[in-house]
């Protein structure tokens, strides 16, 4: 990947992000940065691009349906794959496929596999609008939302694969 910033402001003109979306990302790429720095050997050009573009799919949709529709954006446009898997996995810690079939999505793959994936989706966690939020407040909002126990399990284990505590 070459020029990461270049194909990041290109993806946001093509596909007409708003400020806001573009502030979420920023964000979330700050957060990235809680994470990484406890890494050695990570692609931290994708880990910035998958925090800049996850959230492309929000210019169709607000719905859980913008991480696979902005995944598709993204291969539209000849974006790197390993960008757009970042893309469709950063629900949460994850959809599982009885999930994603509950839920009406296409089937895919929507659970995050590789470290670069499992850290934007988790910096992604950790950001509520534009403001960073730790793990209970996190917790605290899936459960104000009805959200599956299995899901907050899923949450819960990543946060410790990624940061231990």
């Amino acid at each position: 990947m070459n020029n990461i910033d270049t194909l990041i402001n290109d993806v946001y003109i093509k596909l007409e992000c708003s400020n806001y979306i573009i502030d979420h990302c920023k964000v979330v790429y700050e957060r990235s940065k809680d994470i990484t720095k406890f890494y050695d050997g990570l692609d931290l050009d994708l880990i910035k691009a998958g925090c800049m573009l996850h959230d492309v799919g929000r210019t169709i949709t607000n719905g859980i349906e913008h991480a696979y529709l902005g995944a598709d954006l993204l291969r539209d446009l000849d974006v790197d794959e390993k960008i757009c898997l970042i893309t469709e996995r950063h629900i949460g810690a994850g959809i599982t496929p009885d999930e994603a079939k509950s839920l009406g999505l296409p089937k895919r793959n929507y659970i995050p596999e590789t470290l670069e994936e499992k850290i934007v989706a988790h910096a992604d966690n950790l950001v509520h609008g534009v403001t960073k939020v730790d793990l209970d407040f996190v917790i605290d909002k899936w459960n104000n939302k009805n959200m599956k126990q299995e899901s907050i399990d899923m949450l819960i284990q990543l946060h410790k694969e990624l940061l231990g505590d």
